[in-house]
């Protein structure tokens, strides 16, 4: 493997094609941003804070994401805010890896560790199922540096971010729970007055998706002990037409709302939902902003802020206080997640709802509701 990769490279197996992906979001090349193609065919470009990535910098850090890559408007998306925002106030320079498989998490975790030119100070690991290849790439590479987020690697160069995902989940099921009892109309969906149904798409079947689907269920249920959730995973976080088709099979069963996470996959999510002029629930990031042609049917998002994970893991490298071998859970109280209403239908949605849906939260909060992590665990 080459030990000295050039640095301005985009480390992405599609070349080209990796790089049409990127000129849909936010920080990615466009019209005003230079690209070129080098000799081996693998596409370049320069960084997002206007000096080229091959310039010097106090700071290098290597952004592998996870598959599904970016624009998808929710969890890659939101971690690229974080590099970019530490890139606009520190002397930060990034290099972002987009892999296809699970299979090439080491590959590109190895190669920003063995690079000498430049010298990764920071190897940023997005998703929990780089988690495998992380916890023998670090072993390896005693002195590089590696975050992760959405899952803790014991390991003493490694600083694991984790969230409390179950909590913001339950503001948004409780948020469904009480909908789909009422006769609610908005944007291009309404509620069915015969039916209490709602539903969740998982992407990979896994303890931490299933988290969501556990602080979804436990929040429907707390609104309304009645109302069924319906359940499925794809496999996948980016397959729009699993989710789609997911999704399509509950509405017809009856749901009004679906929740999704699910990456790209969630995509499908929102079709159905303008598809059967239902509901969708997003999650990451403000889907109604990032995913504006389906604003007319997300009622809300569950935002997770894997943004302020990578900001706050550049942050400490610059400052020099990175601590490897620790861990750090961010819940309702830390700002980490929580509900954000759409931009097109919050307003639609009644100020008693808003309040009962707060009241939950401090109560989180305050430890009066014990949210569960587990799907099973979860009565009614």
């Amino acid at each position: 493997m080459d030990r000295n990769f050039n640095r301005r490279t985009f480390i992405k197996g599609t070349g080209a094609a990796g790089l049409a992906g990127l000129a849909g979001c936010s920080g990615g090349p466009d019209e005003s941003t230079p690209t070129e193609t080098s000799d081996d065919g693998t596409s370049t470009t320069t960084t997002s804070d206007g000096g080229s990535a091959g310039g010097s910098a106090t700071v290098n850090v290597g952004m592998v994401y996870a598959t599904g890559g970016l624009g998808d408007g929710s969890f890659n998306d939101q971690a690229q805010i974080g590099i970019q925002q530490a890139a606009e106030e520190f002397d930060v320079s990034y290099d972002e890896s987009q892999p296809d498989s699970v299979s090439q998490f080491a590959q590109y975790q190895q190669q920003y560790a063995q690079s000498t030119n430049p010298n990764y100070d920071l190897v940023s690991c997005i998703g929990f199922l780089q988690a495998d290849s992380l916890s023998k790439t670090a072993p390896d590479y005693p002195d590089q540096d590696f975050m992760i987020v959405d899952s803790v690697v014991d390991e003493p160069n490694v600083r694991s971010y984790t969230f409390a995902e179950h909590e913001g989940s339950f503001l948004v099921g409780q948020l469904a729970g009480i909908l789909t009892t009422k006769s609610f109309s908005a944007g291009s969906g309404s509620t069915q007055s015969d039916s209490t149904n709602v539903g969740f798409v998982g992407g990979v079947k896994s303890s931490l998706i299933q988290k969501f689907e556990a602080g979804y269920k436990a929040g429907v249920k707390y609104a309304n002990s009645n109302v069924d959730v319906a359940t499925s995973y794809v496999g996948s976080f980016n397959d729009p037409s699993a989710g789609k088709e997911a999704a399509l099979a509950m509405y017809n069963s009856g749901a009004d709302i679906v929740f999704h996470a699910a990456g790209n996959t969630g995509t499908g999510v929102f079709q159905a939902a303008q598809e059967k002029g239902r509901f969708a629930i997003g999650v990451d990031r403000d889907q109604s902003k990032t995913k504006p042609d389906y604003a007319d049917v997300i009622l809300a998002s569950m935002v997770k802020r894997v943004d302020t994970a990578v900001y706050n893991a550049v942050k400490a490298q610059v400052n020099g206080n990175f601590q490897g071998g620790t861990s750090v859970s961010l819940g309702l109280a830390d700002e980490g997640v929580a509900i954000v209403y759409g931009q097109q239908l919050g307003a639609d949605i009644s100020s008693s709802v808003k309040s009962e849906i707060e009241a939950s939260m401090q109560a989180i909060i305050d430890g009066e509701i014990s949210v569960p992590t587990n799907p099973n665990q979860v009565s009614g």
